[in-house]
């Protein structure tokens, strides 16, 4: 009888596996979030601080921009020490409280892994450029001159100009898809393997839930060398870089996206299904062959979990023509796989202002996303409505943002603090300068003042997040397509017996949508306003509806 009980409690306790499926990612960027220290730059103990606002949100996880030691060039993301917290953010003591506090609250922690590149102050770095036979001297990715002195091949960098460097030391150019200061690691060494599965393994024994994987197609180049393509003019779009930026002139057919990356994505696999329920979602950072690169390294349960891609991060204006397209591609191409979607995050123009929404569709457009098939990832200040914030140029951080200033003004717009409150000009953020100044425009916005306004986006956000859980076919049934002109996007959720028939009115008129054949039944709990009739829905300005069905 004792062992009985033990088992079943063991099968109640038991952890999900399956949790990431279709969970819904609250994106932490932490320099922004909140400052605890009053030195203007947001950190560890400052999430902890403002986690209940994340909990109360009804999010499953939070995935954490980098908090490593780090020269801060690429603000963290040029990585000096993967073992340990910047000062700048805290202790590692800090980051196990900050795990144990998202525990308690019921959120999962999913943390940021950068592992194409380093920053070049890493001691691996230092040791590799020190000479040509020391024993990290192919850690990285070095190569001979041409004849002439010229760069190894015609590859550039994402942020600018040559992806290669010259170095005195060992009279060799080294491969950066970044800044200069991000050398790539040589992935081709087995090594360099070894040493990242073992990071993975050092921050998952500490706790974490699984992590982001940037740059995840960047891993590995092609042994060759050989020079990329250049790319049909009518090819070309500026999904992962802004248009002045002549990188998208080339089929990048051999820098990234190479087929070893696979292997080495099972191996990560492998270990991270050693732990109860971690996981992992990777960016894929392609133009041109972003979903079936997606499909290939989540497909067959053996590689990552998830990835995301650029589809819905760009300026192109999501359309129910334009939204069909990216999701027929997807069913077409993701088979077994999975995705996980997003419209903003650290990276790219908030949203709101990229597709110059107004209030009710930035929240039909938020319905919509939280409606997919897939996971999702909302970056912070999306639950508020944020905009994309004003920076003058005297007051930019980001290095890609200078580079290319006017045309491309960087990602600092999407980076400045949160506001908590609106009596301060520092929106409750800090009580010092905020490393990049707090957007006037957002005060209004501020959390304290939508909190207890049951009209306020802050309000919708919540609700829509309680409403996706409160269907299975929402988190993880599947989708068939109905309309996708006409103002209208439309589709079809399926789950274990139950259907939900999603009607989506992207435009400023009243459209009345046609019910697929049976019984729908209107779902009220949506916060979104409709008329059924027997057959047809009037669907308001920027309005949906959700009706459920019992499948045949």
């Amino acid at each position: 009888m004792n062992l009985m009980q033990d088992m079943a409690r063991e099968k109640i306790v038991a952890p999900d596996k399956d949790w990431w499926r279709g969970a819904v990612i609250y994106q932490i960027y932490p320099r922004s979030f909140q400052d605890s220290n009053h030195d203007g730059i947001g950190d560890l103990a400052g999430i902890i601080h403002r986690l209940h606002h994340v909990a109360e949100l009804g999010v499953d996880a939070i995935w954490i921009s980098p908090f490593f030691r780090s020269p801060m060039l690429d603000f963290g993301y040029d990585v000096s020490d993967y073992r340990d917290v910047d000062p700048m953010f805290g202790t590692l003591g800090d980051f196990d409280a900050l795990i144990q506090r998202a525990h308690e609250l019921g959120l999962k922690v999913l943390i940021d892994l950068v592992l194409s590149h380093t920053s070049s102050q890493h001691s691996w770095f230092q040791e590799s450029v020190s000479s040509r036979d020391n024993p990290k001297a192919d850690w990285y990715v070095w190569a001979d001159a041409k004849p002439d002195g010229s760069p190894p091949n015609n590859w550039l960098s994402i942020f600018g100009g040559s992806a290669w460097e010259w170095s005195g030391d060992r009279m060799q150019y080294y491969l950066h898809n970044f800044l200069k200061e991000q050398p790539d690691l040589n992935f081709h060494n087995p090594e360099v393997q070894e040493e990242l599965l073992a990071v993975a393994r050092f921050w998952l024994d500490r706790g974490v839930d699984g992590f982001r994987l940037d740059t995840i197609n960047f891993y590995f180049h092609d042994k060759e060398l050989r020079n990329n393509p250049a790319l049909d003019p009518a090819r070309r779009n500026a999904t992962i870089a802004p248009e002045v930026n002549p990188y998208n002139w080339q089929d990048h057919l051999h820098d990234k996206n190479q087929p070893e990356n696979l292997e080495f994505l099972r191996r990560l696999r492998a270990l991270m299904d050693e732990y109860p329920a971690a996981t992992c979602v990777g960016e894929v950072g392609d133009a041109q062959y972003g979903l079936q690169i997606q499909a290939q390294y989540t497909g067959g349960g053996d590689k990552v979990h998830m990835c995301y891609s650029f589809e819905f991060l760009s300026g192109i204006t999501p359309t129910p023509e334009r939204v069909g397209e990216v999701l027929r591609d997807y069913e077409r191409e993701i088979g077994d796989g999975w995705a996980c979607w997003a419209f903003s995050n650290h990276d790219v123009m908030r949203h709101a202002s990229r597709w110059n929404l107004g209030e009710d569709a930035r929240r039909l457009y938020a319905g919509l996303l939280l409606s997919l098939r897939g996971s999702v990832c909302l970056y912070q200040g999306e639950e508020l409505g944020l905009t994309e914030a004003y920076v003058a140029y005297e007051d930019l951080q980001d290095p890609y943002g200078i580079r290319f200033w006017p045309n491309y003004k960087g990602r600092d717009g999407c980076r400045t603090p949160i506001p908590w409150i609106s009596d301060n000009q520092n929106g409750g953020f800090s009580d010092a300068k905020p490393w990049l100044p707090m957007a006037m425009e957002h005060l209004h916005r501020a959390v304290a003042n939508q909190e207890d306004k049951e009209d306020s986006t802050l309000a919708f956000y919540r609700a829509m997040i309680r409403f996706r859980h409160s269907y299975p076919a929402l988190v993880k049934g599947k989708l068939e397509l109905v309309q996708t002109s006409g103002g209208v996007l439309s589709f079809i959720r399926e789950h274990e017996g139950l259907k939900l028939f999603c009607a989506f009115n992207l435009t400023n008129a009243a459209l009345p949508v046609a019910l697929p054949k049976g019984e729908w039944r209107q779902d009220k709990g949506a916060p979104f306003t409709a008329m059924q009739r027997e057959t047809e829905v009037t669907l308001p300005p920027y309005q949906a509806y959700f009706g459920a069905q019992e499948a045949a």
